[in-house]
């Protein structure tokens, strides 16, 4: 009898160890999935970009208060044009992250052109102050900027690098996680 009482005490050691692992793992498995799912989360929200590497087109249109404006104009900095329209969701869905992204980055040598395709300037004016847009807006009434990046959908994203080369580009709405993995690496150049 004295052999088994050493091996009953080892077997309710075993078994007291394997529930407290369990217990442990049990009380861990919440915060694996959320930190996987959170994980998940950010890698979905960034969207990978289409490679480029070319020119910029010469687009030469006019901004709100009816002046002339060209691409040209930005050379040497990096230069974020979105086409877009005011009847467009995702246009619309995307404006507070490109605002926001402008804000952070205006001091860096970043300019976002908007360039609103067909809408008539007063409309485009309100659709500005609704949305507290405080970048350029260019106007596009005869879809310049469509046919001159090669891309009738919108709304439409192209990053121009300080040497004038269209290196990213993006067909639906962006975002700023998006912008901050792609576009702040170039600004630090």
């Amino acid at each position: 009898m004295t052999t088994q009482a050493p091996k009953k005490k080892n077997s309710v050691i075993i078994t007291l160890i394997a529930g407290g692992i369990f217990l442990i793992g049990a009380a861990l498995l919440p915060l694996l999935e959320q930190a996987r799912d959170s994980a998940i989360d950010v890698s979905a929200s960034i969207r990978l970009p289409a490679a480029a590497n070319y020119a910029a087109p010469e687009l030469s249109l006019s901004d709100l208060q009816g002046n002339s404006v060209s691409l040209e104009d930005h050379r040497g900095q990096v230069v974020l044009v979105n086409n877009w329209a005011t009847w467009c969701p995702p246009c619309k869905a995307e404006m507070p992250a490109l605002q926001s992204y402008f804000s952070l980055h205006a001091g860096e040598g970043l300019v976002v052109v908007a360039i609103e395709s067909g809408e008539a300037a007063a409309d485009v004016a309100a659709f500005v102050d609704q949305y507290g847009l405080t970048f350029p807006v260019w106007l596009d009434p005869q879809g310049a900027a469509l046919e001159a990046f090669r891309n009738w959908n919108l709304p439409s994203t192209y990053i121009i690098d300080r040497t004038g080369t269209v290196v990213y580009s993006w067909t639906g709405e962006v975002n700023l996680e998006t912008l901050e993995t792609y576009v702040t690496p170039l600004l630090e150049n």
